[in-house]
């Protein structure tokens, strides 16, 4: 399995077209992996080599771009953002795909969806993988309403906002409909409590990176969690944590230890 873009397919759930690959053993272990803001399915899981670690290691590897992201629809209407609409998403593909019960991965924002979608549908989660985001699930990520205005600004030379700048340049650098983004952004920080959080009963890894300065503290997350192991990614930033060999190995034995 190498790091090309595989075959996309596409459904429709809530009025909106969702691309999503289905690739590896198909009599493997599903697991469903969520992307994060201003990413896709490719950038977050393709290219930094997931679809293939988990392939190679014979899983059934499904992963959706979210609304208003990659192939799929992109609304501009911020209303249709919120995580649980998002988890939504993520739960029909499954009920698409006749699959019961799959391993949920997400990064980022990803994350925040898995979440959701554990407490919406509990029955279909068998574990999770929290990647770039700790504890603030819980407490927030900082201030995001910059991120919007970098999005919507003429052009990257307008934007002066550090983390502003690091989100447009993404954005451009993966032609991305930056409305539906800048719509998406101020809708799908949804928090979740402590005690939501504390529902989640099944086995759970959070892996941040030292030096990611969006996500919070993964040991503070998975204190308040009933099975969650903390993992800290050593020398990444937020951008940088998603593809790392640590991240990677950490999450083959925990999925291997889950069973």
């Amino acid at each position: 399995m190498d790091l090309n873009p595989p075959p996309f397919s596409r459904f429709a759930h809530d009025g909106l077209e969702i691309a999503y690959f289905d690739e590896g053993d198909p009599s493997g272990d599903p697991i469903l992996l969520i992307h994060g803001f201003a990413s896709s399915a490719n950038v977050n899981w393709v290219f930094p080599g997931w679809l293939k670690t988990l392939g190679d290691a014979g899983y059934r590897v499904i992963a959706l771009d979210n609304r208003g992201h990659g192939q799929s629809s992109k609304p501009h209407d911020p209303s249709l953002y919120h995580p649980p609409q998002m988890a939504g998403d993520a739960a029909a593909l499954l009920v698409h795909l006749g699959i019961g019960e799959a391993h949920v991965m997400g990064y980022s924002m990803g994350a925040r969806i898995s979440a959701f979608l554990a407490l919406q549908h509990p029955d279909r989660v068998r574990s999770l993988v929290f990647g770039g985001l700790g504890i603030g699930m819980i407490t927030g990520v900082g201030e995001w309403d910059p991120i919007a205005d970098a999005l919507l600004a003429p052009s990257l030379e307008d934007v002066t906002h550090e983390r502003g700048r690091t989100f447009r340049a993404f954005a451009d650098q993966t032609k991305s409909d930056r409305q539906a983004l800048a719509a998406c952004i101020s809708t799908s920080r949804d928090l979740l409590t402590a005690d939501e959080v504390g529902r989640i009963d099944v086995p759970v890894l959070i892996g941040v990176g030292t030096k990611d300065d969006i996500a919070g503290s993964a040991e503070e997350l998975a204190a308040l969690m009933q099975h969650a192991v903390a993992l800290d990614i050593p020398g990444r930033d937020h951008m940088l944590a998603v593809g790392d060999r640590v991240f990677k190995k950490a999450v083959l034995e925990f999925l291997a230890g889950v069973g």
